[in-house]
């Protein structure tokens, strides 16, 4: 027979749990948000400056080849033998005052940064047959070397996600960001042959995006639906409501796709490959 005491109790003791648990989410996530809050404050662009991103440019243009499927894959190999170079233009960037850069400038300059250090981390662990397999830790269950502090700029400790989400997502509120920024996975928008520049930023950001949502990995329309990235998932707030996320689509879309997604709004799949973009 069941105790109904006994029943009242298990069910009050699961509420508790489940009260404090979303206490605990809702706390980390307020922290998070102040963080990034203050940490995009500090480093917010007010001046004119720009960057010369050559050295960077110079190693992508060498080891980053175009695949004839669309697909930009890197010699990691060959990067790793070429790593104080790398290494040099790291040392080079995190000493660049944020604040005296103009905002474009800002902006290539952190995708750049995000992009060297990941190129970094890669190297310096290869072989693997993905990125998640690097696990350096730097939050609460996390794997992956996103979390660790691997950057000082102006004196603060960042990590890659501090980069991406906490400073350049919450300073820009641009979507495009996300076809700039590369997890050095299969599944993620291209790591371009060049390094991005204040004067360019515009219309690369906008050439990785056609890139991106032109090809199946990005969006793919067939009669039953779309399949799409998971990068839409991840960053709905980014992109909007399912009509403003659909817009942005056919903003970038050509061809048969372009006319595709005139008739076909549902979403029937996610997908994302976490394979090594290497190149073999």
């Amino acid at each position: 027979m069941i105790n109904p005491i006994r029943t009242s109790r298990n069910h009050s003791r699961k509420a508790i749990q489940g009260l404090a648990v979303a206490l605990f989410a809702g706390s980390v996530l307020f922290g998070l948000e102040a963080q990034a809050a203050s940490l995009a404050k500090n480093f917010t662009p007010r001046g004119a400056q720009t960057l010369d991103h050559s050295a960077f440019g110079a190693l992508l243009s060498q080891f980053v080849i175009p695949g004839t499927d669309g697909i930009n894959r890197v010699n990691y190999r060959g990067l790793k033998a070429a790593r104080s170079k790398l290494q040099a233009y790291l040392t080079r960037m995190q000493a660049v005052s944020v604040p005296s850069l103009s905002s474009k400038a800002a902006k290539a300059y952190w995708i750049n940064l995000y992009n060297a250090k990941t190129l970094d981390v890669v190297v310096t662990h290869y072989p693997m047959k993905s990125i998640r397999d690097i696990n350096l830790g730097g939050g609460f269950l996390t794997k992956g070397p996103w979390k660790k502090k691997l950057l000082k700029v102006g004196g603060v400790d960042l990590s890659l996600d501090d980069v991406e989400h906490s400073i350049a997502r919450a300073t820009w509120k641009d979507p495009r960001l996300h076809y700039g920024f590369n997890c050095a996975s299969i599944g993620c928008p291209n790591l371009d042959t060049s390094a991005y520049s204040a004067k360019t930023i515009d219309a690369q950001l906008d050439d990785a995006a056609r890139a991106f949502v032109n090809h199946p990995r990005g969006v793919a329309a067939s009669k039953d639906g779309l399949t799409v990235s998971k990068l839409f998932k991840w960053y709905k707030a980014d992109f909007g409501n399912d009509n403003q996320r659909h817009a942005h689509w056919q903003k970038y879309a050509t061809g048969s796709l372009k006319t595709n997604l005139s008739s076909n709004k549902t979403v029937k799949a996610y997908r994302y490959d976490w394979s090594l973009n290497e190149a073999r």
